[in-house]
């Protein structure tokens, strides 16, 4: 099982961990985020804005649900023992509702990583500085009509050409994200849909958007970064590098 997933994160740029968070947890994070709304979970007319952020959430729930021992074996396979930094908290949380506005943020794009001194726009470079993985925790039930978010397989393979000529100063989100939708055109798509608990560990290079919501149910998710301990490597002295290392220097074409 280990070698079938670190088979399919380099292959597809992701993978999904089905009931990687217990269901207790994740309901128990699901009430605490409704408590942040102010809407009520049982009267759609209280559902005002198409999208509510919730910034970072450090109660006991959230807290366990970052530290699922399934969790911590995949950061492990993907990232590398002792390189990624555990955390406590998740966040943020771009919680969506039905509504007939169209959302202002479905564009494709990779994250940010990092604020350099005196910007105010996330910035990320061929190294990913500081962040090791994307995450997106699931804590409702999310069909295709959900808002799910989208995702183009195996595009995290596209993006290192796009970074390289930035350096290790990289760039803005807002600068790269037309350049990483251009040059992932082609992939084939497919929706981040699952059950309260599932949990896509993603490569920090894959291209992803946001869509409108046209279901009946809202979609609760939290996409936080899993931060490095140590700055990621593409040139390790005995070739001892992780997955995510790997898919960069097959983008970069330096590995088969």
């Amino acid at each position: 099982m280990d070698n079938e997933l670190v088979k399919r994160f380099l292959q597809d740029g992701f993978v999904k961990i089905e009931g990687a968070v217990p269901k207790r947890v994740a309901e128990d994070c699901t009430g605490l985020l409704w408590r942040e709304t102010g809407y009520d979970p049982d009267d759609p007319g209280t559902w005002q804005d198409p999208v509510v952020w919730v910034a970072g959430m450090a109660q006991g729930p959230f807290a366990a649900a970052a530290n699922s021992p399934v969790l911590h074996e995949a950061f492990d396979l993907l990232v590398g023992e002792r390189r990624w930094a555990p955390r406590y908290s998740l966040g943020s949380f771009p919680l969506r509702f039905p509504h007939a506005a169209e959302p202002d943020d479905a564009g494709w794009h990779i994250e940010g990583s990092y604020l350099p001194e005196g910007a105010t726009l996330w910035h990320t470079n061929l190294r990913s500085r500081e962040r090791a993985l994307l995450m997106l925790f699931l804590f409702s039930e999310v069909a295709e009509e959900d808002a799910p978010t989208r995702i183009r397989v195996g595009s995290q393979l596209d993006v290192p050409p796009v970074l390289e000529p930035y350096g290790d100063a990289g760039a803005s989100f807002l600068e790269l994200g037309p350049q990483v939708a251009a040059a992932s055109a082609h992939r084939p798509l497919t929706c981040a849909t699952g059950s309260p608990g599932d949990v896509y560990l993603c490569h920090p290079f894959l291209v992803h958007a946001a869509q409108p919501h046209h279901g009946t149910r809202p979609r609760f998710m939290a996409q936080p970064p899993l931060y490095l301990e140590s700055p990621l490597e593409l040139d390790r002295p005995h070739g001892d590098h992780s997955p995510v290392e790997l898919a960069i220097r097959r983008g970069l074409s330096l590995e088969g």
